[in-house]
This record gives C-alpha cells, sequence and structure tokens, in this order.
C-alpha cells in the first residue's frame, strides 16, 4: 500500500486504509436514478462512486447529485477537456481521464490547470484497450507495455505541476493484471486502484476478481480498488467488502462460518445458514457466528464464536459467546438463534 495520500472529498486514498469504489451504470444526466443509485451504493459501503460523462448534461449534473450523497463522486470523462473542465467545474472530487485521448497538450493543460485550480486529484493510467500504439508496437499486449502507457499519462501532468495522481493498470487477463501491478508498485509512489476489467457476470467474474486483486492485496499492493461486473454495482461493492474481510483487510463485519453440510446433517443448516448471511449484510461490527450441521466439529467451532449453532433431528444446541449453552428443540432452533443474534449487532 503507498504511503503517499491523495485526498478525494474527505476520503484519503493510500496510507494503508483500501477504499472500495464502483459506478453507477444509469446516465449521470438522468438526476433522481442517479443519486438512488448511489444512496445504494452508499448502504452496501461504498466509499467513492464514479459516473461517466458522455455530454454536457452529465456534467452539469455533478452539481445536483452532490447535494444529495455523502460520498466523494468521480468524473469518468473520454475524449473531451471540456467536459472534464465542466464536471470538475460542478463538483466533481475526482477526474478519471486518459491524456492521450483529450485532443492534444493544449486540451491536456486545459484539464492540469482546472485540477489545480480546484485541488482535485486525478485517476489516470491504461488497460488492454488503451496501450500507447508505440510501446504496443514495441512490447505487445504485455505488463511492460500497460505500466509504460500509464506513467507516461502520470508524466504528462506531472510535467504540468500536478501531483494528486492516482495510477492504474487494468486487464481482463488476470495474470496479466497481477504482473502489470507488480511492476507499476516497483516504479511508483502513487496510490494505485486496483481492478480486473471487464471481468465479467456471474460466479465466473467474482472468481476473476477476487484471484486478481486479493493476490495483490495480499502483497501488500493498491489503495482503493472495484469489482467491475456486468450487472448491479451493489453487488460490485459486496464483492468488494468480502476480497478486504478474506484479506484480512476489513475487521468490522460479522464472520458466518459454516459447515459443507454432508449426509450426517438432520436439520436445515444450508437455509439458516444464509438466512444468517442475508441478515448480517452491511452490518459493520466485528463478530463471529457459526452455524454448523452436526456434532462431530460443530459444538468444538461454534464454542470459539460469539454465536453458534449445532444440530440434529430433534434437537440443537445453542452457544454463546460466554460459554453458556443451550438445548432447544429444532422446531425452535431457528427463533431462538435469531433472537440472540439482534441482541449481538443492535
Amino acid at each position: 500500500m503507498s504511503l503517499k495520500t491523495v485526498g478525494v472529498g474527505g476520503l484519503l486514498i493510500g496510507g494503508g486504509h483500501i477504499s472500495v469504489q464502483s459506478m453507477t451504470k444509469v446516465k449521470t444526466g438522468d438526476v433522481e436514478n442517479c443519486v438512488a443509485q448511489i444512496l445504494s451504493l452508499e448502504k452496501a459501503g461504498c466509499e467513492i462512486v464514479r459516473s461517466s460523462v458522455l455530454d454536457e448534461e452529465d456534467a452539469l449534473a455533478f452539481k445536483k447529485i452532490k447535494e444529495q450523497i455523502h460520498i466523494p463522486i468521480a468524473a469518468d470523462v473520454h475524449f473531451s477537456a471540456k467536459l472534464a473542465v465542466l464536471a470538475v467545474e460542478n463538483g466533481a472530487d475526482k477526474l478519471r481521464v486518459n491524456p492521450g485521448n483529450l485532443g492534444g497538450e493544449k486540451q491536456i493543460s486545459l484539464v492540469a490547470d482546472c485540477v489545480k485550480r480546484h485541488g482535485v486529484p486525478v485517476r489516470v493510467g491504461a488497460n488492454t484497450g488503451s496501450i500507447e500504439k508505440r510501446h504496443y508496437e514495441k512490447y505487445g499486449r504485455s505488463a511492460k507495455a500497460l505500466v509504460l502507457s500509464a506513467l507516461e499519462s502520470v508524466k504528462a501532468f506531472e510535467r504540468r505541476g500536478i501531483g494528486n495522481i492516482v495510477i492504474s493498470v487494468k486487464a481482463s487477463d488476470v495474470p496479466l493484471t497481477i504482473e502489470a501491478y507488480r511492476l507499476l508498485s516497483r516504479k511508483t509512489e502513487y496510490p494505485l486502484h486496483l481492478g480486473v476489467t471487464e471481468a465479467g457476470a456471474g460466479d465466473a467474474a467474482l472468481v476473476k476478481s477476487a484471484i486478481g486483486i486479493g493476490a495483490l492485496l495480499t502483497d501488500g499492493i493498491g489503495d482503493t480498488i472495484r469489482v467491475s461486473l456486468s450487472g448491479d454495482p451493489v453487488e460490485e461493492v459486496y464483492a468488494a467488502r468480502h476480497i478486504l474481510r478474506a484479506c484480512g483487510l476489513d475487521k468490522q463485519f460479522v464472520e458466518v462460518i459454516a459447515c459443507p453440510t454432508c449426509g450426517r446433517c438432520e436439520y436445515d443448516c444450508r437455509g439458516l445458514a444464509k438466512r444468517v448471511n442475508e441478515r448480517v449484510k452491511g452490518v459493520k461490527k466485528r463478530l463471529k457466528v457459526a452455524v454448523m450441521g452436526c456434532v462431530v466439529n460443530g459444538p468444538g467451532e461454534a464454542k470459539k464464536c460469539d454465536l453458534g449453532i449445532a444440530g440434529g433431528k430433534e434437537y440443537c444446541m445453542v452457544f454463546y459467546g460466554n460459554g453458556e449453552q443451550v438445548r432447544v428443540n429444532v422446531g425452535d432452533a431457528e427463533r431462538v438463534f435469531f433472537e440472540k443474534l439482534e441482541e449481538l449487532i443492535k
């Protein structure tokens, strides 16, 4: 993680904290629906949101959106220095641009002067679809080409006195993404934004993102992350939080452990575990809860938790963190368990 920090609204990127990002998936100029989506993202644990700017309506909308949300918002602008400036002037807390497609030196200077004037940071970088031509011709679709392209974008702003910079080097190829970020981390002290771009949808996309982002985080690389999924952006935030938790970087949550179940399971352990996970999703409190299927490992695992349950065909044992154990009929077990769970998370 970078020791260098970049301020985005009231949030710091770098310095040890890993922030979670997502991106709105409605037209930014549709203020009502854009705000509704951002508020849902906030509730899920998103810390920075990014919105695309396709036209003047989108750029002007930042002012109205900012009045109704509580987290920093970044403007994602391509091919137009004018729209980048307009978005910042209307309140964007951060700007994501590619200097190479802004239209030339004059346009880059226009954007640089604007972000300097407003104290707004810039995220630059490259993905496998935006490698600079000369680097692509020399190194192909490689980690080196990605990193050289990204650092070229950085220099374009550094020459104009801009130092509040975040960098990304994304690919849809997981090993390439990991290799590129590892190389980049050795060449810069700027904060790094992690992600596996165009990961896709469903379980395959989640696995790709978890492996790519997780491998880098456990290396100590990365300062802010986005899980890019085709679908509801709220699911991106939940996935990002799970990655941070699996890497030991987010501890304020309710950890639910559950056995995989087998033929020894004689009550609805799987259904209960699913309902418990749904109930604690988004709860920011350090607790550990166990939902176990039988007496083989169940009691031992459950005893180590703040709350646990292990069961059989006729009765279940509910285990409390203070060592107390209560035997209840299987028909009453879920009610008793959830009553105690509500006490713990309130």
